[in-house]
């Protein structure tokens, strides 16, 4: 049985999909931060089967609740303080996402003006397809983050 201890303050990221955690590290940029992560592949689920898991020492502002709802609105986010979970997020599709994902539109005046925020609208929500603001060009959730 494998023991990863508890956390005092910080945040669970649970159901995770089995082999998401380390794409979402990165894209949550937890690498960037000063405190303690661990992550959890391939844990066993009643629910899903398998799945991974993200536990994060630190404030829950350091977290952007947008990204993660735009990578995966289905995973919870378990808000820890005192040694206890104080509370549950659930997690939607942002109606906008400023610098997630990247235009591919090469005709895109994001293209041509680097300094531009990329700003993506949610245009069907049950497909999950976001549009460019400027060009429209339709990005389904298959993203390719900003760096």
């Amino acid at each position: 049985m494998l023991n990863i201890s508890g956390i005092s303050e910080g945040f669970v990221l649970d159901h995770i999909k089995a082999g998401m955690s380390m794409s979402i590290y990165k894209d949550l940029k937890l690498d960037r931060l000063d405190c303690q992560v661990a992550i959890i592949k391939n844990a066993r689920s009643n629910k899903m089967g398998k799945k991974d898991m993200i536990k994060v020492e630190c404030p829950i502002d350091m977290l952007d609740l947008d990204i993660l709802g735009f990578i995966d609105h289905n995973i919870t986010v378990n808000v820890i303080k005192g040694d206890r979970i104080v509370e549950k997020k659930k997690l939607h599709l942002p109606k906008q996402v400023v610098n997630v994902i990247r235009c591919k539109n090469p005709r895109c005046i994001t293209s041509i003006e680097q300094e531009l925020d990329q700003i993506f609208i949610l245009t069907d929500k049950e497909k999950e397809i976001y549009r460019c603001k400027y060009c429209e060009e339709q990005q389904k959730k298959k993203h390719r983050m900003v760096r």
